[in-house]
């Protein structure tokens, strides 16, 4: 798997629509927390799947932002800026009971059906991510899922992560199984 692109949010390389300072928008504070934000971090997450669908129709699923709700779990997904293309800032916000987890992230790629990158610009969450949906045969498409975060809570955070790696992992992976029924029922997109 390659690394994410180091030049994203330099011009012509698939820098981000405008936003707020602080949201990782255009601006120059924007611009330079969006840089910083886009290189790989040390939680490194993978998810793989295979679709009985064609690359376009996966794709199309993948880049339903708000219709990830019905597959990915306890999560709601907006659009809070842009039309969900480049320069969009997407929003996913994850609650169990009490305990809630706001996810921005900046879609910095589009090359459909093939490839979608974000960069995760939150508080919380931040680091690059990169789905490719590569065409196996006419309706069998792979789905690599892959995720760079940056840890929080320094030392702490890097001693937590082999913990919570597993769970990661699984959670991800579940959710793309649930996805790849979707969109071979025809329910997605």
């Amino acid at each position: 798997m390659s690394e994410p692109d180091p030049r994203v949010g330099e011009p012509g390389q698939g820098e981000p629509g405008q936003g707020e300072p602080g949201q990782g928008g255009t601006d120059q504070g924007g611009t330079d927390r969006l840089r910083a934000a886009a290189q790989p971090g040390a939680g490194e997450v993978t998810a793989t799947v295979i679709v009985n669908a064609s690359a376009e129709r996966v794709f199309a699923g993948l880049t339903a932002w708000e219709r990830q709700s019905d597959w990915i779990p306890f999560t709601r997904v907006r659009v809070v800026e842009g039309d969900g293309g480049e320069g969009s800032l997407v929003e996913a916000i994850t609650a169990i009971g009490p305990a809630m987890v706001r996810d921005e992230m900046r879609v910095v790629r589009v090359d459909a059906p093939y490839e979608l990158r974000v960069v995760h610009c939150g508080p919380l969450l931040r680091g690059p991510g990169v789905v490719r949906c590569t065409q196996m045969d006419r309706d069998r498409t792979q789905v690599v899922w892959h995720e760079w975060f940056h840890l929080p809570g320094g030392a702490a955070g890097r001693v937590t992560w082999p913990v919570l790696w597993p769970g990661s992992k699984f959670g991800l992976t579940q959710a793309l199984k649930k996805f790849a029924r979707l969109v071979e029922r025809g329910a997605l997109p």
